[in-house]
Protein backbone atom coordinates (compact mmCIF):
# COMPACT_ATOMS: atom_id res chain seq x y z
CA UNK A 1 0.00 0.00 0.00
CA UNK A 2 1.24 3.56 -0.87
CA UNK A 3 0.76 6.06 2.14
CA UNK A 4 -0.73 9.28 0.82
CA UNK A 5 1.62 12.55 1.63
CA UNK A 6 -1.38 14.67 2.29
CA UNK A 7 -4.57 12.25 3.51
CA UNK A 8 -7.53 14.42 2.96
CA UNK A 9 -6.26 17.44 1.36
CA UNK A 10 -4.47 16.04 -1.99
CA UNK A 11 -4.98 12.46 -1.56
CA UNK A 12 -7.00 9.76 -0.38
CA UNK A 13 -7.39 6.32 0.11
CA UNK A 14 -9.14 4.01 -1.82
CA UNK A 15 -10.45 0.77 -0.52
CA UNK A 16 -10.59 -2.06 -2.95
CA UNK A 17 -10.93 -4.57 -0.22
CA UNK A 18 -14.53 -3.87 -0.72
CA UNK A 19 -14.75 -5.01 -3.92
CA UNK A 20 -14.80 -8.97 -2.37
CA UNK A 21 -17.07 -10.65 -1.41
CA UNK A 22 -15.61 -11.18 1.79
CA UNK A 23 -18.06 -14.13 3.17
CA UNK A 24 -17.59 -16.30 -0.12
CA UNK A 25 -13.79 -15.92 0.49
CA UNK A 26 -14.17 -16.71 4.19
CA UNK A 27 -14.44 -20.73 3.62
CA UNK A 28 -11.54 -20.56 1.46
CA UNK A 29 -9.23 -18.58 3.78
CA UNK A 30 -6.67 -21.37 4.55
CA UNK A 31 -6.44 -22.13 0.59
CA UNK A 32 -5.56 -18.66 0.29
CA UNK A 33 -3.29 -18.51 2.98
CA UNK A 34 -1.38 -21.83 1.35
CA UNK A 35 -1.16 -20.01 -1.97
CA UNK A 36 0.33 -16.83 -0.86
CA UNK A 37 2.55 -18.62 1.81
CA UNK A 38 3.75 -20.96 -1.17
CA UNK A 39 4.75 -18.35 -4.18
CA UNK A 40 5.88 -15.45 -1.98
CA UNK A 41 8.62 -18.89 -0.74
CA UNK A 42 9.22 -19.51 -4.79
CA UNK A 43 10.28 -15.47 -5.29
CA UNK A 44 12.08 -15.47 -1.97
CA UNK A 45 14.06 -18.76 -3.52
CA UNK A 46 14.78 -17.23 -6.81
CA UNK A 47 15.99 -14.37 -5.63
CA UNK A 48 18.47 -16.30 -3.42
CA UNK A 49 19.86 -18.37 -6.78
CA UNK A 50 19.81 -15.41 -9.03
CA UNK A 51 21.68 -13.07 -6.35
CA UNK A 52 24.15 -15.85 -6.09
CA UNK A 53 24.82 -16.98 -9.85
CA UNK A 54 25.29 -12.82 -10.22
CA UNK A 55 28.17 -12.93 -8.01
CA UNK A 56 29.77 -16.29 -9.50
CA UNK A 57 29.22 -13.80 -12.74
CA UNK A 58 31.36 -11.04 -11.51
CA UNK A 59 33.60 -13.29 -10.18
CA UNK A 60 34.34 -14.58 -13.26
CA UNK A 61 34.24 -11.51 -14.80
CA UNK A 62 36.94 -10.17 -12.28
CA UNK A 63 39.12 -12.47 -13.19
CA UNK A 64 39.71 -11.15 -16.69
CA UNK A 65 39.93 -7.59 -16.38
CA UNK A 66 42.87 -5.81 -15.91
CA UNK A 67 44.30 -2.65 -16.90
CA UNK A 68 45.87 -3.76 -20.09
CA UNK A 69 42.49 -5.29 -20.84
CA UNK A 70 40.40 -2.01 -19.79
CA UNK A 71 42.66 0.05 -21.94
CA UNK A 72 42.42 -2.19 -25.20
CA UNK A 73 38.44 -2.00 -24.66
CA UNK A 74 38.56 2.34 -24.56
CA UNK A 75 40.62 2.42 -27.53
CA UNK A 76 38.49 -0.10 -29.41
CA UNK A 77 35.45 2.04 -28.00
CA UNK A 78 36.89 5.39 -29.36
CA UNK A 79 37.97 3.55 -32.59
CA UNK A 80 34.18 2.75 -33.23
CA UNK A 81 32.99 6.19 -31.92
CA UNK A 82 35.33 7.83 -34.45
CA UNK A 83 33.62 5.71 -37.21
CA UNK A 84 30.10 5.53 -36.19
CA UNK A 85 29.41 8.30 -33.83
CA UNK A 86 29.92 12.18 -35.75
CA UNK A 87 29.47 14.59 -33.81
CA UNK A 88 26.68 17.01 -34.05
CA UNK A 89 26.87 21.01 -33.92
CA UNK A 90 25.76 21.04 -30.59
CA UNK A 91 26.68 21.97 -27.13
CA UNK A 92 24.14 20.27 -25.64
CA UNK A 93 24.62 16.63 -24.74
CA UNK A 94 22.60 13.95 -25.31
CA UNK A 95 19.85 12.34 -23.41
CA UNK A 96 20.31 8.52 -21.90
CA UNK A 97 17.78 6.37 -20.84
CA UNK A 98 17.89 3.27 -18.76
CA UNK A 99 15.66 0.85 -20.18
CA UNK A 100 16.09 -3.10 -20.01
CA UNK A 101 15.55 -5.12 -22.65
CA UNK A 102 16.26 -8.28 -21.02
CA UNK A 103 14.83 -9.93 -18.05
CA UNK A 104 14.77 -13.66 -16.44
CA UNK A 105 10.93 -15.26 -16.41
CA UNK A 106 9.34 -18.36 -15.37
CA UNK A 107 10.31 -19.09 -18.73
CA UNK A 108 13.81 -18.49 -18.72
CA UNK A 109 16.02 -15.52 -19.76
CA UNK A 110 14.50 -13.29 -22.59
CA UNK A 111 16.02 -10.74 -24.83
CA UNK A 112 13.51 -8.82 -26.64
CA UNK A 113 16.28 -8.00 -30.00
CA UNK A 114 13.21 -7.20 -31.92
CA UNK A 115 13.06 -3.97 -29.93
CA UNK A 116 16.25 -3.15 -30.80
CA UNK A 117 15.99 -4.34 -34.79
CA UNK A 118 13.07 -2.45 -35.09
CA UNK A 119 15.28 1.14 -34.40
CA UNK A 120 18.19 0.18 -35.46
CA UNK A 121 19.17 -1.26 -38.61
CA UNK A 122 23.14 -1.20 -38.26
CA UNK A 123 24.11 -3.72 -35.17
CA UNK A 124 27.45 -4.37 -33.57
CA UNK A 125 27.45 -8.09 -32.30
CA UNK A 126 29.56 -8.51 -29.25
CA UNK A 127 30.24 -12.08 -28.47
CA UNK A 128 31.16 -11.75 -24.63
CA UNK A 129 30.70 -15.36 -22.81
CA UNK A 130 32.63 -13.42 -19.64
CA UNK A 131 30.84 -10.77 -18.98
CA UNK A 132 32.83 -8.15 -21.06
CA UNK A 133 30.49 -5.59 -22.66
CA UNK A 134 30.11 -3.39 -20.00
CA UNK A 135 33.85 -1.77 -20.45
CA UNK A 136 33.53 -1.30 -23.88
CA UNK A 137 29.45 -0.29 -23.86
CA UNK A 138 30.72 2.44 -21.04
CA UNK A 139 32.78 4.34 -23.03
CA UNK A 140 30.58 3.98 -25.93
CA UNK A 141 27.64 5.74 -24.23
CA UNK A 142 29.75 8.29 -22.57
CA UNK A 143 31.20 9.26 -26.11
CA UNK A 144 27.56 9.02 -27.97
CA UNK A 145 26.42 11.42 -25.16
CA UNK A 146 29.10 13.90 -25.38
CA UNK A 147 28.68 13.75 -29.57
CA UNK A 148 24.66 14.89 -28.57
CA UNK A 149 23.05 11.55 -29.31
CA UNK A 150 20.22 10.38 -27.12
CA UNK A 151 21.22 6.57 -26.36
CA UNK A 152 19.28 3.86 -24.71
CA UNK A 153 21.33 1.65 -22.10
CA UNK A 154 20.79 -1.45 -21.43
CA UNK A 155 21.48 -2.98 -17.96
CA UNK A 156 22.03 -6.66 -17.38
CA UNK A 157 19.35 -7.98 -15.80
CA UNK A 158 21.36 -10.08 -13.47
CA UNK A 159 23.64 -7.35 -12.65
CA UNK A 160 21.97 -3.88 -13.24
CA UNK A 161 24.50 -1.75 -11.99
CA UNK A 162 26.39 -3.13 -15.59
CA UNK A 163 25.62 -2.42 -19.18
CA UNK A 164 24.45 -5.53 -21.60
CA UNK A 165 23.18 -4.04 -24.59
CA UNK A 166 22.98 -0.14 -25.92
CA UNK A 167 20.83 1.41 -28.85
CA UNK A 168 21.21 4.96 -30.25
CA UNK A 169 17.95 5.38 -32.51
CA UNK A 170 19.00 8.45 -34.31
CA UNK A 171 22.04 6.78 -36.18
CA UNK A 172 20.08 3.50 -36.30
CA UNK A 173 22.74 1.99 -34.37
CA UNK A 174 22.91 -1.17 -31.89
CA UNK A 175 25.58 -2.75 -29.62
CA UNK A 176 23.63 -6.00 -28.88
CA UNK A 177 26.29 -8.43 -26.45
CA UNK A 178 25.13 -12.58 -26.09
CA UNK A 179 26.78 -15.38 -24.71
CA UNK A 180 26.06 -17.60 -27.31
CA UNK A 181 24.96 -17.26 -30.74
CA UNK A 182 22.52 -14.05 -31.41
CA UNK A 183 18.84 -14.66 -32.81
CA UNK A 184 19.40 -15.85 -36.82
CA UNK A 185 17.41 -13.06 -37.67
CA UNK A 186 20.13 -10.19 -36.79
CA UNK A 187 22.38 -9.99 -39.47
CA UNK A 188 25.32 -8.27 -37.50
CA UNK A 189 27.47 -4.83 -39.70
CA UNK A 190 30.04 -5.44 -37.42
CA UNK A 191 30.93 -8.65 -35.46
CA UNK A 192 33.36 -8.48 -32.19
CA UNK A 193 34.72 -11.21 -29.67
CA UNK A 194 35.08 -9.50 -26.37
CA UNK A 195 36.55 -12.82 -25.13
CA UNK A 196 39.69 -12.44 -27.95
CA UNK A 197 40.40 -9.05 -26.02
CA UNK A 198 41.22 -10.76 -22.63
CA UNK A 199 45.26 -11.42 -21.66
CA UNK A 200 45.85 -14.93 -23.76
CA UNK A 201 48.07 -16.48 -21.11
CA UNK A 202 45.19 -15.05 -18.19
CA UNK A 203 42.63 -17.08 -19.94
CA UNK A 204 44.51 -20.43 -20.40
CA UNK A 205 45.18 -20.20 -16.90
CA UNK A 206 41.53 -19.26 -15.37
CA UNK A 207 40.03 -21.64 -18.24
CA UNK A 208 39.10 -24.07 -15.45
CA UNK A 209 37.76 -21.93 -13.33
CA UNK A 210 35.52 -20.09 -16.01
CA UNK A 211 34.00 -23.23 -17.04
CA UNK A 212 33.22 -24.27 -13.40
CA UNK A 213 31.77 -20.77 -12.66
CA UNK A 214 29.34 -20.85 -16.16
CA UNK A 215 28.39 -24.24 -15.03
CA UNK A 216 27.47 -23.61 -11.26
CA UNK A 217 25.85 -20.04 -12.39
CA UNK A 218 23.92 -21.66 -15.30
CA UNK A 219 22.30 -24.26 -12.79
CA UNK A 220 21.56 -21.70 -10.06
CA UNK A 221 19.74 -19.59 -12.75
CA UNK A 222 17.92 -22.63 -14.35
CA UNK A 223 16.70 -23.53 -10.13
CA UNK A 224 15.40 -19.56 -10.11
CA UNK A 225 13.84 -20.00 -13.96
CA UNK A 226 12.09 -23.14 -11.90
CA UNK A 227 11.70 -21.39 -9.07
CA UNK A 228 9.50 -18.83 -11.02
CA UNK A 229 7.57 -21.24 -13.00
CA UNK A 230 6.36 -22.68 -9.53
CA UNK A 231 5.81 -19.16 -8.22
CA UNK A 232 3.28 -18.22 -11.32
CA UNK A 233 1.53 -21.77 -11.12
CA UNK A 234 0.90 -20.70 -7.64
CA UNK A 235 -0.19 -16.99 -8.27
CA UNK A 236 -2.46 -18.43 -11.49
CA UNK A 237 -3.99 -20.51 -8.76
CA UNK A 238 -4.55 -17.78 -6.24
CA UNK A 239 -5.97 -15.70 -9.05
CA UNK A 240 -8.72 -18.56 -9.74
CA UNK A 241 -9.85 -18.97 -6.19
CA UNK A 242 -10.32 -14.38 -6.00
CA UNK A 243 -11.51 -14.23 -9.28
CA UNK A 244 -14.90 -15.75 -8.92
CA UNK A 245 -15.43 -13.66 -5.60
CA UNK A 246 -14.31 -10.04 -7.14
CA UNK A 247 -17.21 -7.59 -7.96
CA UNK A 248 -15.49 -6.48 -11.24
CA UNK A 249 -18.14 -4.24 -11.79
CA UNK A 250 -17.67 -2.16 -8.55
CA UNK A 251 -14.10 -2.23 -9.80
CA UNK A 252 -14.71 -0.08 -12.48
CA UNK A 253 -16.97 2.28 -11.35
CA UNK A 254 -14.46 2.73 -8.58
CA UNK A 255 -11.80 3.61 -11.22
CA UNK A 256 -14.44 6.07 -12.96
CA UNK A 257 -15.28 7.61 -10.27
CA UNK A 258 -11.90 8.64 -8.95
CA UNK A 259 -11.41 9.42 -12.59
CA UNK A 260 -13.76 11.73 -13.00
CA UNK A 261 -12.65 13.26 -9.37
CA UNK A 262 -9.22 14.13 -10.96
CA UNK A 263 -10.42 15.38 -14.18
CA UNK A 264 -12.60 18.09 -12.03
CA UNK A 265 -9.48 19.54 -10.57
Amino acid sequence: MVEPKYPGAVERYVNMGDCYDKQALWPLRQEIMDCMAGYKGCYQRAYRCLGAAAEIMEDQRATLITDALSQKLAKRAKGILSREVPRRKTEEPGRIRQRFLGAVTHRGSVCLYSTALAQCERIYALSDSCGLAHELLIHLLAGTAASGYDAVACPDPMAPDRLAHMLVPQLGLAFLSAAGELPPEIRPYRHIRLDAAADGELLRRSRPRLRFARKVSAALAEEAVASLAQAKAMHDDLEAIYNPHVDFGLVERTAQDIWEEIASF
